[in-house]
């Protein structure tokens, strides 16, 4: 059977989601994007993840956030959403967002890993193959290299915009004192800072407690949150138990030894509280993290439709009372 021509939902911008401004950009964000970490690699069916690609705009999501290593294996989250660009996205390219990342271990050799020029320039020229695309909309230094001079990497992001490889540049992960001076050299050479991606979360609050959210905001740049559910901590599914099929019973990013007696109490006390809000576990902490303008979008991982379709349920109430936000400063400790 021939596939039909895809055609997506007329209804895609009257679902539900919400958009924020970027920091002090022309640019609107969904509240939720979708990342491609896990889930669309080439260890994956390429049916299951077009269809959440699929669905995931149809919802409004149109931002995709992408890095060179995603996958596994590594390139291969690019090569299959380039699949789904060439088969299905290819008349909607300027309704997109697509972000992608260098800076972290990509190939052999001296220049496959951190933020030298030689390194960024040749992985986003690769990644732009792999993707089927002219340019991407931002490119981010994945992560501070602390050998590498600064200013070069931050030319290099710099250059990229400059050619048109990139719309915008973004930082990754910094220390809040060397985002302080990527923030100024950026600016200086008229390549205003989009986004700052940091991981944030209930159980991982450093952008708050080391100012990197407040720093973000005073220099105009968005700030989006990765790990928003602590890689699936934050949801229903421990419980009761380690499932067999779950990153922790595989030991791999999430390790059994995480889930003690004192983490499994805050997680069913914050899941009662859910409760209570009418939302599961996993809607409640995205929730949590847009009850404020602080953060532009969260970026949410699924394996499947149903999950998508289950946490987008999430922006339909990110209000807390003054109770609610008590009581979850009692549950994960200040």
């Amino acid at each position: 059977m021939i596939n039909p021509v895809y055609s997506p939902s007329s209804t895609r911008y009257e679902n539900g989601m919400k958009y924020r401004r970027c920091g002090k950009s022309g640019i609107l964000l969904p509240e939720v994007s979708l990342g491609l970490w896990h889930n669309f690699g080439d260890v994956n069916t390429f049916a299951n993840s077009q269809d959440m690609a699929h669905y995931a705009f149809n919802q409004g999501i149109t931002h995709f956030d992408l890095a060179n290593n995603y996958g596994p294996s590594y390139g291969s989250a690019e090569e299959t959403f380039g699949m789904v660009m060439k088969k299905s996205f290819m008349p909607y390219r300027d309704e997109l967002f697509i972000s992608t990342k260098a800076g972290h271990d990509m190939w052999s050799g001296p220049y496959g890993d951190w933020g030298s020029r030689k390194s960024l320039m040749g992985s986003l020229n690769q990644s732009l193959k792999r993707m089927n695309l002219e340019y991407v909309d931002l490119f981010y230094s994945h992560r501070y290299d602390p050998e590498t001079p600064l200013e070069e990497t931050l030319q290099t992001l710099v250059d990229i915009v400059r050619q048109g490889k990139a719309l915008y540049a973004g930082i990754s992960k910094y220390p809040a004192d060397k985002a302080a001076f990527a923030y100024k050299y950026l600016e200086e050479r008229d390549v205003h800072c989009l986004l700052y991606q940091g991981k944030y979360n209930l159980f991982n609050r450093e952008p708050e407690k080391e100012g990197i959210l407040q720093q973000a905001k005073d220099n105009g740049t968005g700030f989006i949150a990765f790990s928003p559910l602590a890689q699936g901590l934050l949801t229903n599914r421990y419980l009761n138990s380690i499932p067999e099929d779950s990153r922790m019973a595989h030991e791999g990013f999430l390790k059994k030894d995480t889930l003690t007696d004192e983490v499994l109490k805050k997680i069913k006390a914050l899941n009662g509280l859910a409760i209570e809000r009418g939302q599961t576990l996993a809607e409640m902490s995205l929730a949590w993290l847009l009850k404020d303008n602080m953060v532009t979008s969260v970026i949410i991982g699924a394996s499947s439709v149903k999950q998508l379709s289950d946490n987008l349920k999430s922006v339909k109430n990110t209000t807390f009372s003054p109770e609610e936000l008590e009581k979850i400063k009692r549950i994960i400790g200040d």
